[in-house]
Order: C-alpha cells, then sequence, then structure tokens
C-alpha cells in the first residue's frame, strides 16, 4: 500500500542555507511498508533532490538529517587546511572544501574581495583574512598562534590549489616543522586539468611552473627542461607568449610537439596544438587573453643522442659569459646532456682552463 503525504518547510536553518535561499520547500513523502523515499523540491527552483531513508519516518526525519548534517560540521579537528578552489567554473569545487570552509575559524585568501564571491556564492559567511606573498611573512606568527590554540584555518587561493605557484609553501613548512597537521582538500588544478586534455604523455612530467624573470636564468632552467624525457609544463603570462615560445625554439626545436591551454573551465576555454614552429606562427601577431598553461613534449630517448664537442663548448662559454664559475658551468651542461660530467669537466678544462686560472690569480 502506497500513502502520500505532503509537508511544507522554510529553509531557515544553516544547514539549508548552503542550497540557497531562503526558499520555501515542499516534502513529498511516499510510504511503503520498507522505504519512505522523500523529494524535496524548491519551489523556485525546478531541481529536484531526492532522498531516501530505509525507514517509516516522516518528513521531518529529513530535517533531522540536515541538522545532523549540521552538527557533524564542527568535528573538524584543528588544523591548516589546504583547500582547492574553481580556477574558473564555480561549480568546481567538492562538498568537502564547502563544508571545512563553512567550519573553519578563518579563511586564509590571496586577495579577500576575489574569493568573497566564492564565499557569497555558497553563502559562506566565515572571516576572510588576507594571506598573499606580500604580507605572508607578517602573518604567520599570528596564524601559528591560532593553530596552536585549536583553532581550524583553511588556506585558499585565488584560484586552485594552494602552494602550487601560489602561496602556501612557506606556512605548511612551518606547520610541519610545529607538528601542526596539514590537511588537503584537493581540489582542481590547473596544470593538471591541461595535461590530462593535451594528448602528450602523462606517464611522466615535470612542472616547472612561471619561469624565472632573469633571461640568463631562464634559459638555463629551458636548457635543462629542452633534454628531458618528460613532458615539460610551464605557466606563462599571456603578454610573455611571443617570448617564451622564441626562446624555447633555439633550445627544443621547431618541431617539438606543444599545447596550449587557456582559460581552462571557463567560457572561452581553448586548447591550441601544434608544433613550436607552428605556435610561433600562430600567435607572433596574436595575444591571446587569459590564463596559459604551455605543455611542450619530452625528448625522444629512443637513440641517446651524443652532443659534439662543438656544442658543449657553445654551451660552456655561453654560461661562463653570463658570470657562472666553470664548476657550476660543467654541472649545468652535463644535467642537460647524456654526457658525464667529467667528460665535460675535462672538455672545460681543455678549452677554458687558462681563463679559468687567470681569474682565481686575478682574485687571489
Amino acid at each position: 500500500m502506497l500513502r502520500m503525504t505532503v509537508s511544507r518547510f522554510t529553509a531557515t536553518s544553516p544547514a539549508w542555507a548552503t542550497l540557497s535561499a531562503p526558499f520555501s520547500w515542499r516534502f513529498i513523502t511516499y510510504q511503503t511498508p520498507f522505504i519512505t523515499a522523500i523529494n524535496v523540491i524548491p519551489l523556485k527552483n525546478p531541481c529536484r533532490f531526492p532522498l531516501f531513508f530505509c525507514s517509516d519516518s516522516n518528513a521531518t526525519s529529513v530535517v533531522e538529517f540536515t541538522q545532523q548534517s549540521s552538527s557533524k560540521q564542527g568535528n573538524l579537528k584543528s588544523g591548516l587546511y589546504l583547500v582547492g578552489t574553481p580556477i574558473g567554473n564555480l561549480e568546481d569545487i567538492t562538498l568537502r572544501a564547502l563544508r571545512v570552509l563553512k567550519s573553519a575559524d578563518v579563511i586564509l585568501a590571496e586577495d579577500t574581495r576575489h574569493s568573497g564571491k566564492l564565499l557569497h556564492h555558497y553563502n559562506i559567511k566565515t572571516p576572510l583574512l588576507s594571506y598573499h606573498k606580500f604580507n605572508e611573512t607578517q602573518r604567520e606568527k599570528l596564524i601559528l598562534k591560532r593553530l596552536i590554540e585549536g583553532e581550524i584555518v583553511a588556506l585558499i587561493s585565488d584560484a586552485g590549489t594552494p602552494a602550487i605557484s601560489d602561496p602556501g609553501f612557506e606556512l605548511t613548512k612551518l606547520c610541519v616543522e610545529a607538528n601542526i597537521s596539514v590537511i588537503p582538500i584537493p581540489g582542481p588544478c590547473a596544470f593538471v586539468a591541461a595535461l590530462s586534455a593535451s594528448g602528450l604523455s602523462t606517464n611522466e612530467f615535470s612542472f616547472v611552473g612561471f619561469l624565472p624573470k632573469n633571461a640568463s636564468a631562464r634559459k638555463e632552467r629551458l636548457m635543462v627542461s629542452a633534454n628531458e624525457a618528460a613532458t615539460q609544463i610551464f605557466y606563462v603570462p599571456p603578454h610573455k607568449l611571443l617570448q617564451f615560445l622564441e626562446e624555447s625554439l633555439d633550445l627544443f626545436g621547431e618541431l617539438r610537439r606543444c599545447v596550449m591551454a587557456r582559460e581552462i573551465t571557463k567560457m572561452h576555454e581553448e586548447f591550441w596544438r601544434g608544433t613550436l614552429r607552428e605556435a610561433k606562427s600562430a600567435f607572433v601577431d596574436h595575444q591571446p587573453k587569459g590564463e596559459i598553461t604551455f605543455l611542450i613534449e619530452g625528448k625522444m630517448i629512443s637513440e641517446v643522442e651524443m652532443p659534439s664537442e662543438t656544442q658543449l663548448e657553445n654551451e660552456l662559454k655561453a654560461l661562463i659569459s653570463n658570470g657562472h664559475s666553470l664548476s657550476t658551468a660543467v654541472k649545468l651542461v652535463a644535467a642537460g646532456s647524456s654526457m658525464k660530467r667529467k667528460t665535460v669537466y675535462s672538455l672545460a678544462l681543455r678549452k677554458f682552463g687558462k681563463q679559468h686560472d687567470e681569474l682565481n690569480d686575478a682574485e687571489s
């Protein structure tokens, strides 16, 4: 026998606030001897949220269930919670992330105005405290004190996962050293999303992130990446894309495959695929907008390519000219090639040993 009852409930409690509101809700309860199925229908929203309970309870069970869920939100242990937040689409946030943000005593955010929009969207009232690269040193003592006193601190970045090319590493390190719990709440990450859809090898990859601003340091890092077999992943500001392509072409070669992913999860999401030569041609007169993740395929290792003595000499000369010591230049060239450091060092002594000795004499 099927019995149906209808009752109303106005969503004013905090437990319903995470959904929307406030709304007037209608509970339609279907009862059988074995199961009660309750559909919760917001009267101002066509979406349905079906809830099933294996009991003969009436619609008030839904309220009790919600109150229990709300009380469980207070059972989080003290510690630093690294909470992943959307990189564009506000729907890309987990239920666990929302629960932690709502339960925390304070939320650390890069830009409180930017993060305030996310919290407002989900009706989260937790206080915000700015925490970014310009004030993280000053904030650390205050945050550690609150953590030691047993508070729940959530750390978010403007987008994605904290401490990944965003503030958070130093605070995490301090918490680990102070034996304070650090709890990751997984969420979106731009380079992982880009890699998964790139079509390049995902078996092994190197996340480089943003390159150094200094030209010589940037070239050294690209030199290392160009000789790795793993897929290389970079964050590139749109206004520096052409510079990045020109510098990469010289070291990776024109035919190396690459992927430009921008505005991931957003309305204008785009994946461009081709070779580095084609990429330079495509973007020489066109600067794409938005956040860019750039991926370059790893170096083929089917045949070990031994660099010529002339190539090694040119690389050593370039590094020494930029102010590196002979030993540092040897280390960098050996790391970026298949040659043993001993072999490179022997060549360096033959070609630049006299110059090295003269420099040492001048310094002494």
